[in-house]
């Protein structure tokens, strides 16, 4: 097959995946179970951890991997959404899935769907059909561990097909109420879902309320609850804008001087969780895992769009705070930076919290250029503008994040800062953008 071919074939894949997205959100396990079961169960040989929460899932899961890359072993990574590429979402040691096991394994899931939608059962949902294809892979494949992020919740969510060595729970707040309740208490006990008979579960949640749930579901399923700040302590030594030093005192071992350079106190807490989990695969379940590989994974350990600093002069920083949680880390961590002023640039989904966050960053900021992300969930983008505009800062509202950015852009002097956060759809657009400007 020629390049030209196989690229059709992929983008013909691609917009069959697209298509699946008319089927919305659909939550339950049937559908998702029924399918593998046609293909074979391919779950069922995989090592996995299986990594939820509200914030900082991503992160965690990109630390763990990258330690046991450097431990030596073969990891596949199942992570949604995916900033600049759809193969982003499924990679082993680094790298993307390749555009033609893509094609091939759709061509081997979809007559397995059309043979589920005749015989009566609803059509699968794509993160469902993409979860099978990342199982599908990471079995094929014959990876040494699969870390498998959950995509909305826990127990309603596809990914919960699993029977992980580990069940992770980052923390949880208020996100995705529509779904999954309008209080802690009741969000916490979706995302415990996760939490399976046979397994250890570690959550670096804080909140009292969201740690009885876990104790509680824990003790039903009759496993170790592992928590971060407790069970763990670390402590931030010192952070520059580039990098960041840290003490820990783990399970099984204490690390000083643990250097990493994803940025802000959120990200010690994820290091922290992400040592844990390693720690317990050695302990646990019989893993090699060396201090060497501990430093040199949290070290080299990169995921775009977290606290990414593009660019030093004038500062460039991008930051995927889609939610209140995520704000609160942001709002945290831009003193940090050294700058003369602050220009903003926010887009949020109609969902999400939208006043709350204003309430935190836009203060920050000498200047607020609101943009729209590509996504349906936009709604209304403009209003944005509109509580912005409340603190008595410039504003000015550009639809097209590509054009918003180029404008922000033209609008800095050298020894200010540029901040583009919100929606990670908005944020995708925006980075593109700034990477191309920034190289010219």
């Amino acid at each position: 097959m020629t390049e030209k071919d196989l690229e059709k074939e992929y983008q013909e894949s691609l917009q069959y995946l697209v298509h699946l997205t008319t089927f919305g959100f659909n939550f339950g396990l049937g559908r998702i179970q029924e399918l593998l079961k046609r293909l074979g169960n391919p779950e069922s040989s995989l090592r996995v951890v299986h990594v939820g929460g509200t914030n900082g899932k991503g992160s965690t899961v990109a630390m763990i991997a990258r330690i046991l890359r450097e431990a030596g072993y073969k990891v596949g990574v199942f992570t949604s959404p995916h900033l600049h590429d759809y193969r982003e979402r499924m990679t082993i040691n680094g790298q993307m899935i390749p555009k033609g096991k893509i094609v091939q394994e759709i061509a081997r899931v979809r007559p397995h769907l059309e043979e589920m939608v005749t015989g009566g059962f609803e059509h699968p949902t794509e993160f469902e059909v993409s979860t099978a294809l990342a199982l599908l892979y990471f079995a094929d494949e014959n990876v040494d561990f699969a870390l498998i992020e959950v995509g909305l919740g826990g127990a309603i969510d596809s990914t919960n097909v699993v029977s992980p060595l580990i069940s992770v729970i980052t923390n949880v707040g208020m996100d995705h109420m529509d779904y999954l309740g309008d209080d802690v208490v009741s969000i916490a006990k979706v995302k415990a879902g996760i939490i399976k008979p046979e397994s250890i579960v570690v959550t670096a949640s804080e909140n009292p309320d969201v740690i009885q749930v876990l104790r509680e579901q824990a003790k039903v399923m009759n496993v170790k609850l592992w928590l971060v700040g407790e069970d763990v302590r670390f402590e931030s030594k010192w952070s520059g804008e580039l990098e960041q030093e840290f003490d820990l005192l783990g399970l099984h071992a204490n690390y000083s001087k643990l250097r990493l350079h994803l940025m802000g106190h959120h990200q010690v807490i994820n290091a922290a969780t992400a040592v844990t989990v390693c720690e317990i695969l050695q302990s646990d379940y019989g893993a090699t895992i060396t201090r060497e590989a501990i430093y040199a994974g949290l070290r080299e350990v990169q995921w775009p769009g977290r606290l990414e600093l593009l660019s030093l002069k004038p500062k460039v920083l991008l930051d995927a705070a889609h939610n209140v949680d995520g704000a609160q880390a942001l709002e945290l961590a831009l003193p940090l930076y050294a700058r003369d002023r602050l220009i903003l640039c926010l887009g949020m989904l109609a969902d999400k919290e939208r006043e709350k966050v204003v309430t935190m960053l836009v203060p920050l900021a000498d200047e607020i250029i609101i943009t729209r992300p590509n996504s349906p969930r936009a709604g209304d983008w403009e209003a944005l503008g509109s509580l912005a505009e409340q603190y008595g800062r410039p504003v000015k509202c550009i639809e097209n994040p590509e054009e918003a950015v180029s404008y922000a852009l033209k609008r800095l002097g050298e020894n200010d800062m540029l901040c583009v956060t919100g929606s990670i759809y908005m944020l995708a657009d925006a980075r593109q953008a700034l990477i191309k400007e920034l190289n010219r």
